[in-house]
């Protein structure tokens, strides 16, 4: 019996030493988080704010995206949501170009201690045709940030009496605040390629918090800053023939001393003839992070895509594969009364 207690004893403890370390990272080390999806290139403000109004065939877009991550393994899964929107301006005044304006809402929600990121960003770019089939995006972004966290739920080693955590003792934690704000700005570039009806290629970077602002819970003399994130990417739009388009595409980000590298390949099938409902196929991988099959479906002006992030690096044992799910609804069009004067140019990527 004593053997039993002791082993109870014992599991306790490791589980609330793991809980206590992830509090810990979550605490301290949380500049080292930022908002992604899997769906990279449908959340196009997030990734270069040189995208905003970055859609040659339309006036105006919009989205909406949802990602819930390790949802069976933890009791407290991150909740990522996002609604964004861009709009082109100028064409009929500028030479050969347009501005492109956007916004996007960015919330983010994790672990026993509600930790909140909650994110509103306005950016600006400019487009300018080069020839008759490429064009260069220049964007700016500026955006304001709040982090938020719940204390009252998280328990610390002061409060380990031996037994349990006992949220009755003092945490002995220095907290200046539940909760911190910053200004954060990011810029980026963009190049496209129209080189034929049947082929399209397109390239970015951007950097973003290029301002290191600071984030820390703690007193002043903390100097935590929000390390930069330097984002690239390289995507291609391939006709085959009337029933099929294959747009494959790579994703590269650096934060710190962690990288992401994403590449993979979505297939659209022609279902109506005239491309008005189109089957989407896709498959991605996550460097050393998992496998992504991607299934969705497009009407007309609007798109729904739906994937699921297979765990296949060492927290498969624990997640059971199960590492997130994610969706996103996108929509576009054109003004009523459009007088841009770039539809002479050729500038489109291939569609049926």
């Amino acid at each position: 019996m004593h053997l039993l207690q002791k082993h109870i004893t014992s599991s306790i403890i490791k589980k609330s030493i793991t809980a206590l370390i992830c509090t810990t990272f979550l605490c301290i080390h949380i500049n080292a988080q930022d908002l992604n999806f899997s769906q990279y290139f449908n959340s196009p403000l997030l990734t270069n704010p040189a995208n905003t109004g970055f859609a040659p065939d339309f006036d105006f877009r919009g989205g909406i995206n949802y990602r819930n991550k390790w949802g069976v393994a933890q009791s407290n899964p991150y909740k990522t949501m996002s609604a964004w929107g861009d709009a082109q301006l100028l064409g009929d005044k500028l030479l050969n170009g347009w501005v492109g304006i956007g916004g996007s809402l960015l919330t983010d929600i994790a672990g026993a201690g509600n930790l909140r990121s909650t994110k509103g960003y306005l950016s600006l770019a400019y487009h300018q045709v080069l020839s008759d089939n490429s064009l260069l995006s220049g964007g700016f972004g500026v955006g304001m940030v709040q982090k938020r966290v719940d204390f009252t739920k998280l328990t610390f080693d002061n409060q380990w009496n031996g037994s349990f955590f006992d949220i009755a003792i003092p945490n002995g934690e220095t907290f200046a605040t539940n909760a911190v704000n910053y200004l954060d700005l990011s810029i980026g570039l963009n190049y496209a390629w129209f080189a034929s009806d049947n082929f399209y290629l397109n390239l970015g970077v951007s950097l973003q918090h290029f301002n290191r602002p600071r984030e820390s819970f703690f007193a002043s003399s903390n100097d935590a800053r929000v390390a930069q994130r330097s984002n690239a990417f390289v995507n291609a739009s391939i006709k085959l023939n009337d029933f099929w388009i294959l747009n494959p595409n790579l994703y590269y980000s650096n934060m710190a001393k962690t990288t992401e590298l994403v590449g993979g390949l979505r297939a659209f099938r022609n279902l109506s003839g005239d491309g008005m409902q189109q089957l989407i196929l896709g498959l991605y991988y996550r460097n050393g992070d998992a496998a992504i099959p991607m299934v969705g479906y497009q009407a007309g002006n609007m798109q729904l895509l739906v994937n699921y992030d297979a765990t296949i690096n060492s927290a498969s044992s624990f997640n059971q594969t199960r590492g997130a799910y994610e969706l996103s609804i996108i929509f576009n069009g054109l003004y009523k009364n459009n007088s841009k004067n770039l539809d002479a140019l050729r500038c489109s990527a291939p569609k049926f």
